[in-house]
């Protein structure tokens, strides 16, 4: 017979559907969830699960800021993550040996980060690119394709997702002397492997037209990069699934002869945007135009106007780097402090800035020679590398 405590028991331990428990831990931040591994070999496997990985990455979105932080006296690049709305900073990787001229480049999509540096006088890519996930604090070092080493010019590295296979890949263009040629490869981070392909580019166009020390910028599966020629600037498409190349015309805005003025694109609510540096609005009227690509099948460009609450040069001369959600911009900041330093977060829907506060985390101490030289914001992701 059992007993009354028995019966209590028994009426009162319920099973949960294995679909809710994985519908509860994908709404949790990453770092929980790694956690959560440890609690039995079971939630191990469920949380390694290739499945659970998709639906985490797909249906709830925690996103992180990335940061480079370049320290001018022992010359490296520190790698930082930290969360959208401030705090403390965390330490993901330290590259040595870095320059004072090296750009640093970034994208991030679908959960991963690829980070790279170029060199601002000969415009050429080192051949240290990573892909990082900054929610696991892992990374992969891109292999280079060694063939012909010997007359490589240049390596650019463009970033992508090809949404039709799901599928991160990275496009390389390098240029060889003796003679004088170029090479279109990509990577496939599913296959680790790289692949020549023989790309037709539109009539006309001129690879001194390309902007090879800018960004690109990754939308609807298509990489943008930013051209100039000697009268207008041009946006060259590469679609990643059909591996073809169009050109997309850019409302008239001014180009200056020195390559720190030089529009750049960016991102902007899932559009494509080119912000204009023109130094004399932004001294004399204090504002900055960013051209958004709003009506990509149409090519309807809208204006969007940028008004700074203080003298722009007072701030430190921000620039746009990328969009914090669908509604704000991240701009870059200037030099660190030893406690604490501030970005500045415009809303496009208000109209108005806010200042978010970061502090040094324990694994990396500020220092007076770091800079913050670039931030993006990525979504959170459980993808192994």
């Amino acid at each position: 017979m059992e007993t009354l405590e028995q019966e209590h028991h028994q009426s009162t331990t319920t099973t949960v559907p294995d679909e809710i428990i994985d519908d509860i831990l994908s709404r949790l931040p990453v770092k929980s969830i790694l956690r959560f591994r440890s609690v039995s070999k079971p939630w191990l496997s469920r949380i390694s699960d290739p499945s659970f990985t998709k639906l985490h990455s797909t249906d709830h979105h925690h996103t992180g800021l990335f940061i480079s932080a370049y320290d001018e006296s022992p010359h490296k690049h520190h790698l930082l993550s930290a969360a959208c709305d401030g705090g403390p900073v965390t330490h993901l990787l330290t590259i040595d040996c870095a320059s004072d001229h090296d750009i640093p480049v970034a994208e991030h999509l679908n959960g991963l980060v690829f980070f790279n540096t170029v060199n601002v006088f000969t415009h050429s890519a080192k051949a240290n690119p990573f892909v990082i996930n900054p929610s696991r604090r892992k990374f992969f070092r891109l292999p280079h394709p060694y063939t012909d080493r010997n007359r490589i010019w240049r390596v650019f590295y463009y970033f992508g997702f090809d949404e039709s296979r799901n599928e991160h890949k990275v496009l390389m263009i390098r240029k060889f002397n003796y003679p004088t040629r170029f090479e279109v490869m990509i990577f496939s981070l599913s296959t680790c492997s790289w692949r020549k392909i023989d790309a037709e580019f539109p009539i006309g166009f001129s690879w001194d037209h390309l902007h090879f020390y800018s960004k690109s910028v990754c939308v609807n599966s298509v990489i943008h990069l930013l051209c100039q020629d000697s009268l207008s600037l041009l946006i060259l498409a590469f679609d990643l699934r059909t591996e073809m190349v169009s050109v997309i015309n850019v409302p008239q805005i001014s180009v200056p002869d020195y390559d720190d003025e030089q529009p750049c694109i960016i991102k902007t609510n899932g559009c494509i945007g080119v912000v204009d540096r023109d130094y004399n609005l932004m001294l004399e009227n204090n504002e900055m135009l960013i051209w958004i690509l709003q009506d990509y099948e149409n090519r309807v460009w809208v204006k969007e106007i940028i008004a700074f609450p203080e003298p722009w040069i007072e701030l430190g001369g921000p620039y746009p780097n990328d969009s914090v959600n669908m509604d704000e911009i991240i701009f870059r900041s200037g030099n660190l402090s030893e406690d604490v330093t501030s970005l500045l977060v415009y809303n496009k829907r208000s109209r108005n800035f806010k200042s978010l506060q970061f502090t040094p985390g324990h694994q990396f101490p500020f220092s007076t020679s770091s800079r913050f030289s670039l931030i993006r914001c990525y979504v959170e992701s459980m993808l192994p590398l």
